[in-house]
């Protein structure tokens, strides 16, 4: 039986995403655990993550998982969501500046604060920070956990911070607030979304099946 491993390090919504792995796993068994060595068997690995990028990644570091996620990157499937996609990249902006884990050239930006309103009477949108609510992905490339998900589908986002890959690549689907953003990212057998997918109805839960049949390859 194969077995994905949720990575649980204090710092995520691990009974809602556990609950929706289930929904699609088949016979795989969904294993919650911050051991580093248990996790190391799993076939793949899911890192959740919700807070500030400076305790996630001090929290990784003390458990001993940074270092386990960057070996078992090397080898099987990997999901990042939210922070947990975040700390893929380089380095975060956000807590004055913290690195991350490294396995995606780039870094993690915050997005601008609402410009004050200059003129009395004049009425505009005025986006807030954070980003909160649904919102529109576009795929910007084929992939095959796209497979079977409409372009253009509705996902449910929380985050003031978004990532900035280096090489335009890796941008795997692009969101509007109001510029464009990557709000999906991948790299060989590593995939990222910014948004929850366990949160995200029947094209979320779509996302987390192709997943968990996804082999690592073909992106």
């Amino acid at each position: 039986m194969e077995t994905i491993g949720v990575i649980d390090y204090g710092m995520g919504n691990l009974h809602s995403l556990a609950k929706s792995l289930e929904r699609v796993a088949g016979n795989q068994r969904i294993f919650i655990s911050y051991d580093t060595k248990a996790l190391l068997e799993c076939d793949r690995l899911v890192l959740p993550g919700v807070g500030g990028v400076r305790a996630c990644m001090d929290e990784l570091r003390r458990l001993e998982l940074d270092q386990m996620v960057i070996e078992a990157a090397r080898k099987r499937p990997l999901l990042g969501i939210c922070l947990g996609m975040q700390v893929l990249l380089e380095r975060s902006d956000e807590n004055g500046g913290v690195n991350a884990l490294g396995l995606i050239p780039g870094s993690v930006v915050r997005f601008p604060d609402p410009p004050p309103e200059t003129e009395p009477g004049l009425h505009h949108e005025r986006l807030k920070v954070p980003h909160m609510g649904w919102n529109q992905v576009r795929q910007t490339r084929a992939h095959p956990v796209w497979a079977g998900v409409p372009d253009d589908s509705w996902f449910y986002f929380v985050h003031s911070y978004h990532a900035a890959p280096q090489n335009p690549a890796h941008t795997l689907g692009a969101a509007d607030y109001p510029q464009p953003f990557a709000a999906a990212v991948a790299r060989d057998n590593i995939v990222g979304f910014q948004f929850h997918p366990e949160k995200s109805q029947d094209v979320g839960l779509k996302l987390l099946a192709n997943f968990v049949n996804w082999n690592g390859e073909g992106a």
